[in-house]
């Protein structure tokens, strides 16, 4: 079968990024951020993924390529090329908007282009905020070479003596961005702003580090160690989830290397030198040359210096025109079906919805399930006062959100000490949905009203990411949103479901049978298409049900943000499969799917991608959307998306990123939503 490996379409969405950060129609600062995603994907990539492939690898190619569909080996090899060739572009990139930032009187120096107030300036801070963080270690001397810490950066430091009277020497400095900032703005010069990067505060004070010794020259040289970040969790049944979680955490620490980034410069001693102790072999454990500055993910927060126009403007919340200040939200649901659409809605409306449960007397209790949360999310907070007013809170936190493992773990017990009741997680199975149930007593009948969302129950992601929230009272759905927290609590009690559809129990099935529906209409000559807004299009098995519907002529749109192994437009195969990728100053990150079904169309919005681990090792939900009015509203939210011609970027078998060309007029999706959306709220 036709597919592109996951591995090499990733890199490609990561492409997407560094476009963002390339296109001079991004505010600078904006440009800046992109950059600081491009690298903390690749980061994560290589924590997760590419740390993967190294174990497939070591199993051996016969085994490797049955799970992967080829060699480990050879897409280690199209990694480390790619990768290679996108730090080139980075390079490129930060060195262009550098450039561009000084026109706007902005200026990134080093240690070498300081003047002598600037100079004073930084030894002050030096002193002050810095040198106590720091723990400089002389690797020369020390007999077991120091555990680096995955994410962190470190110098590592060349002394030497230019009479040569005394012996190089070699020391190694983590670089404390934990606790001091990576950004050190220096005072004014003429109306220019310029910042410096801690790592260079720190080449600058050398001779204050070190001045114990003979040497009279100092240089420093930035490395940077990923390590295979992938939890193992064991069989052992004498141990908990939670024992299990918090064991994987530890051995995170010590996990393998996949990575080794240091800076071209670095003197060539010091570096086989660094090899040798860490035993990396530079042809096979992807050591790879960078540039002088590495955790470009600390760019995400480049200072603010209050220049307005080098970002993008605060989008003003639309206020949903269902949901009235001052008045129940309760009742509002109850008289129709309300969606919000993140972030152009406020996410405050889904937190009223808890605050207002936790004060109202007819509410009895709350039921949520919690994958990620911010550390001090006033969701909790908001639980936590449910629990002080008298009701019953139930909350099931997913232990396995992968590097959120620590942040759930103490928010778990946070509320149970409160008085929630806490469920962790699904033996065998990682809980994706996210699901709200509340339930009231009015007059003196049991009613409940749920919350379901495509994305994390988090206002901080809920300000970023483009997402889907739908509030309803609906007992068709509720009633069956009541039987999965039943099973959450007994994992015995497994339901059948008639309107959600769920997985791992039922959910290929029906998106298999929904797709067959549509090639039996096409084959009858009828209408027959498919709409899919996914984050990801990986699973074999589902794609080849999409190629199967193509050639019998079903006409499927796809709008995938990020891996898409499907490869649309094959003669023969995908003839009738168009593939858009959006990305753009939000993070397209809803999912949804609308089938013709003969021109009754069925509309859903899911938490699962169409992912071998969202249908068989996940706990999701696709919800159906049975109100006219949101499946117009959804129908619209797809073709604005899919006119996009500024930000939409082609899929294809060659994965170039090509801009959808621009016919007609202007459209850029994210701003004619925004704009659809404001001209709702007045109806």
């Amino acid at each position: 079968m036709e597919i592109i490996n996951r591995e090499i379409s990733w890199l490609s969405f990561n492409d997407r990024v560094l476009q963002e950060a390339n296109d001079s129609n991004v505010p600078l600062i904006e440009r800046l951020k992109f950059l600081g995603i491009f690298s903390s994907n690749l980061d994560e990539f290589f924590q997760i993924r590419v740390a993967t492939v190294k174990r497939l690898a070591a199993l051996g190619s016969k085994k490797g390529k049955k799970i992967m569909g080829d060699e480990p080996k050879r897409i280690l090899k199209q990694i480390q090329k790619s990768v290679i060739n996108q730090q080139k572009n980075f390079d490129k990139s930060y060195s262009a908007i550098l450039k561009e930032l000084e026109k706007n009187k902005i200026l990134i120096i080093n240690e070498k282009q300081l003047t002598p107030e600037q100079g004073e300036f930084v030894t002050n801070y030096f002193k002050q905020e810095v040198q106590s963080a720091l723990v400089p270690l002389m690797i020369d001397k020390i007999k077991d070479f120091p555990s680096l810490k995955d994410q962190s950066i470190y110098l590592a430091v060349h002394l030497s003596d230019s009479k040569r009277k005394y012996p190089p020497k070699y020391a190694l400095i983590e670089i404390p961005t934990d606790v001091v900032s990576r950004f050190v703005i220096l005072p004014y010069v003429k109306d220019n702003h310029y910042i410096m990067l801690l790592d260079d505060v720190i080449r600058y004070s050398l001779k204050n580090i070190f001045y114990i010794f003979p040497h009279d020259t100092f240089k420093a040289f930035t490395i940077k160690l990923t390590r295979d970040l992938e939890l193992d969790l064991d069989d052992d049944l004498s141990e908990s989830m939670l024992q299990k979680i918090t064991k994987g955490i530890k051995q995170r620490k010590v996990g393998k290397p996949v990575r080794f980034i240091y800076d071209a410069a670095i003197n060539p001693e010091l570096l086989k030198y660094l090899l040798k102790r860490m035993k990396l072999n530079k042809d096979n454990d992807n050591v790879i040359a960078g540039a002088r500055y590495h955790n470009f993910r600390d760019f995400m927060n480049f200072p603010d210096l209050g220049n307005l126009h080098l970002r993008y403007p605060k989008l003003k919340p639309i206020p949903h025109p269902s949901i009235k200040p001052g008045k129940s939200l309760f009742y509002a649901i109850k008289r129709q079906d309300i969606l919000l659409t993140y972030p152009y809605h406020s996410f405050d409306h889904f937190l009223d919805f808890l605050r207002e449960a936790s004060i109202d007397p007819t509410v009895k209790s709350i039921k949520i399930t919690l994958y990620r949360v911010t550390k001090s999310s006033k969701i909790v907070n908001a639980l936590i006062n449910a629990v002080k007013n008298g009701k019953e809170v139930k909350v099931l936190v997913e232990l396995q959100a992968r590097f959120d493992e620590e942040n759930n773990i103490n928010m778990a017990n946070r509320l149970k000490e409160e008085g929630a009741k806490i469920i962790l997680g699904v033996p065998g199975l990682k809980v994706h949905s996210k699901l709200c149930l509340i339930t009231r007593v009015e007059d003196g009948k049991t009613v409940n009203y749920a919350n379901f969302a495509t994305g994390n129950y988090n206002e901080s992601t809920a300000k970023l990411y483009s997402d889907h929230s739908l509030f309803t009272a609906d007992k068709k759905i509720t009633d069956e949103i009541e039987h999965m927290f039943q099973f959450f609590e007994n994992n015995f009690r497994i339901s059948n479901y008639k309107h959600l559809v769920v997985s791992p129990l039922q959910m290929r099935k029906k998106l298999v049978k929904l797709i067959d529906n549509e090639i039996d209409n096409a084959q009858a000559g009828k209408e027959a298409y498919i709409l899919l807004k996914l984050n990801n299009i990986v699973d074999k098995d589902m794609i080849e049900s999409l190629y199967s519907a193509s050639k019998a002529g079903v006409k499927i749109k796809i709008n995938v943000r990020g891996i898409c192994s499907l490869i649309p437009g094959l003669p023969g195969i995908s003839d009738n499969i168009q593939g858009i990728s959006l990305l753009d100053k939000f993070l397209e990150h809803s999912r949804v799917l609308i089938f013709c079904n003969g021109g009754d169309e069925k509309y859903y919005i899911s938490s699962a991608d169409f992912m071998t681990r969202s249908l068989y090792h996940r706990v999701e939900v696709a919800m159906p959307i049975y109100d006219k009015r949101i499946q117009t509203e959804l129908k619209r939210f797809f073709n604005i998306q899919w006119s996009d011609n500024v930000k939409a970027r082609i899929i294809d078998a060659h994965e170039q990123n090509i801009y959808k060309e621009k016919t007609g007029r202007t459209v850029r999706s994210q701003e004619a939503i925004y704009e659809f959306l404001k001209l709702q709220s007045k109806s």
